[in-house]
């Protein structure tokens, strides 16, 4: 019997609304095929733009939940998010898995997948701002809501990069590529 090959990591891309996560998502995947993304199914109206997702009502999502359909799921600003269980499949024979998750299930992600590469992606308050503005989702006290948390990681994370993406979408994409691929760097 043969020892089965290394899962590849699983790669979450973090931050606040309008840094830019599936901007910097899809940037990789464009530079490296070997990494993938993750669909996530999500209780937030199909229409409601932004990232590729599946939209699905609260109870449908629950069943999804009941039935063992996914891999990691919680609850994060009104809404229900799920990671597909179909994760461990691709992380069979992709580089990497990125997904967008929310900070406040990283250690349970991590304990989940073991390997767990967390890039935290920054950007200054201003750029922020007229990124939410532009996105066009919240009002202007939703923008406010939304810039006002804190960008605090759990303690305790493996594998931590912390990247600007305040400039040009591809001075965040080099950081990342080199933090995920340090013997290229």
């Amino acid at each position: 019997m043969t020892d089965a090959a290394p899962l590849a990591p699983v790669i979450a891309i973090v931050g606040p609304s309008g840094v830019g996560k599936d901007s910097v998502m899809e940037a990789i995947k464009a530079r490296d095929s070997g990494f993938v993304t993750v669909r996530r199914v999500i209780t937030r109206a199909a229409d409601a733009g932004g990232e590729d997702f599946d939209a699905v009502p609260v109870d449908t999502f629950q069943q999804m939940e009941t039935d063992g359909a996914f891999a990691l799921s919680w609850q994060a600003h009104g809404l229900h998010y799920g990671i597909p269980a179909g994760i461990d499949e691709m992380r069979r024979t992709a580089t990497g898995v990125l997904v967008n998750l929310s900070r406040a299930v990283l250690p349970r992600a991590e304990d989940r997948f073991g390997t767990l590469i967390v890039l935290a992606l920054e950007a200054d308050q201003d750029v922020l701002a007229q990124r939410l503005a532009q996105r066009g989702r919240e009002d202007e006290a939703g923008r406010a809501k939304r810039l006002g948390r804190a960008m605090d990681l759990p303690e305790g994370l493996s594998r931590v990069h912390r990247i600007d993406n305040s400039g040009p979408l591809e001075n965040a994409v080099r950081a990342a590529l080199a933090a995920l691929h340090p013997e290229r760097a």
